[in-house]
């Protein structure tokens, strides 16, 4: 079932302008995932993602379980998004997802069809300008086809390769060419995430390495442990 509709824009309803922290859920079962997501809407978490490695293990039935356990807090379907635009936003938005990820490297033609299906079913997209080759560029034309989110992203192999890369770094030259909200994700520890809000991101992912052992996919740390980094990453992000 698509996400209800409103008479109020997705976009107004779920980007307020205030700074948002979205958990990336980039586990590969539910038996993690659910447990994860429990301690992050607890540490005060806006966003759930159904990462990539979760859809991939467990399919849109992730996005269902997070749905239906959540109600009130909107979904990211990281799907990733490089063909057939419409039809895989619209298998996300059926589930309950409120946002999916379209790849800025994708055709054209794809991103368009992501917001249409966005349109359609009174969702959002987000496009994500990882490995773009001119990303200042991708993100104002992804702008003029309608994308609701611009994802300014460093990827965990790219981050791996090259040390010392952050999505800080682009953050900085998107911001003065956008009017869109922009999200920031990639390796952000506690004390990078706390200026983002100011540098333009006011939307911060939380995942690898704090929350998602880095190369094992599975929950960095206990319950307690959990808790106490997620709680102080959000605090960081909201006050600044």
């Amino acid at each position: 079932m698509s996400p209800p509709r409103s008479g109020v824009s997705p976009s107004r309803r779920l980007l307020d302008g205030g700074p948002k922290v979205q958990i990336s859920l980039d586990l590969t079962t539910l038996e993690d995932a659910l447990p994860t997501a429990d301690i992050a809407v607890r540490a005060g978490v806006d966003w759930l993602e159904a990462g990539t490695p979760l859809l991939l293990g467990e399919g849109l039935h992730a996005v269902r379980a997070l749905h239906e356990r959540y109600p009130h807090h909107p979904i990211v379907a990281d799907l990733k998004t490089m063909d057939a635009g419409y039809l895989e936003a619209e298998m996300v938005f059926r589930a309950g997802a409120s946002f999916v990820v379209v790849m800025g490297r994708a055709h054209d033609h794809t991103i368009r069809e992501a917001v249409r299906a966005a349109r359609a079913h009174g969702a959002c997209t987000m496009g994500d300008v990882m490995l773009c080759p001119d990303k200042v560029e991708r993100a104002r034309q992804m702008e003029r086809w309608g994308v609701d989110v611009i994802i300014v992203h460093t990827g965990l192999d790219e981050r791996h390769a090259e040390k010392g890369l952050s999505p800080l770094d682009d953050l900085r030259r998107i911001r003065p060419v956008v009017n869109l909200p922009l999200q920031a994700v990639g390796g952000l520890s506690i004390e990078q995430a706390g200026p983002c809000p100011s540098l333009g991101a006011r939307l911060v992912v939380i995942g690898a390495p704090l929350v998602v052992a880095d190369q094992e996919l599975r929950p960095a740390a206990d319950a307690e442990k959990l808790y106490e980094t997620i709680h102080a990453f959000v605090r960081r992000v909201k006050e600044g």
